[in-house]
């Protein structure tokens, strides 16, 4: 108890020997410090090899390097990080990328309960995990997407009839890549069916079927 008592008084006692202008620069040198320690831990977890480091991820992985992103012509691949969290080259990206981050919290919880520990587990979460996923990169604008690509830079004659009509009407519609990629890197998961055996959408377009019936009489 003497000794902390000591070392409060010490703490709180008003600096009379030591400069403020060596206070002031050992405090810029700590700060500095842990500045790059977060950055460092942040890049670390940015990593692809930081991502797949849990055992569930390894499924996830082996689709993703079936597809596009991963290997192609050009030689260029999209890491883990590249289109699950947001770029930090401003004040918005910054901060939509440490709400990434926190966000990605719960995936260390739900590895630590082995809420996916299995393949039939991550199977049957699937489509709510890859949901989540969706509604995120919905409300971000797509924007970990427009860090690669952009309408402006695409040249519709290198493109199908196809992509030419699905991108114009996308521009004019306000949609972004998620509207129409979904499942670009990993499998689509089908919707589940409910107790009746019948998907979220179908049900939805039955109710609304009774009710134009109930509306008709």
């Amino acid at each position: 108890m003497k000794f902390a008592k000591y070392l409060w008084e010490m703490l709180s006692r008003p600096a009379t020997r030591t400069p403020l202008g060596l206070l002031l620069l050992i405090g810029f040198v700590v700060g500095i410090g842990a500045w790059l320690g977060f950055n460092g831990v942040l890049a670390k977890t940015n990593t692809t090899e930081f991502c797949i480091g849990c055992h569930e991820m390894q499924w996830p992985y082996e689709e993703y390097k079936q597809t596009i992103h991963y290997a192609n012509r050009s030689g260029v691949r999209a890491s883990c990080a590249d289109c699950h969290v947001p770029q930090g080259d401003s004040v918005s990206g910054w901060f939509a990328k440490m709400q990434a981050k926190t966000l990605a919290a719960k995936d260390l919880y739900h590895h630590l309960l082995g809420t996916y520990d299995t393949k039939e587990k991550f199977e049957k979460g699937r489509w709510d995990m890859a949901n989540a996923v969706w509604e995120r990169m919905r409300a971000r604008g797509s924007r970990e997407c427009l860090n690669c690509h952009d309408f402006q830079a695409m040249d519709p004659e290198e493109q199908d009839r196809l992509a030419q009509k699905k991108h114009a009407q996308a521009v004019k519609k306000g949609n972004t890549c998620i509207d129409c990629h979904a499942g670009i890197a990993h499998k689509e998961p089908k919707e589940p069916k409910d107790e009746d055996g019948a998907k979220g959408d179908d049900k939805d377009q039955e109710d609304k079927g009774q009710e134009d019936e109930e509306d008709k009489g």
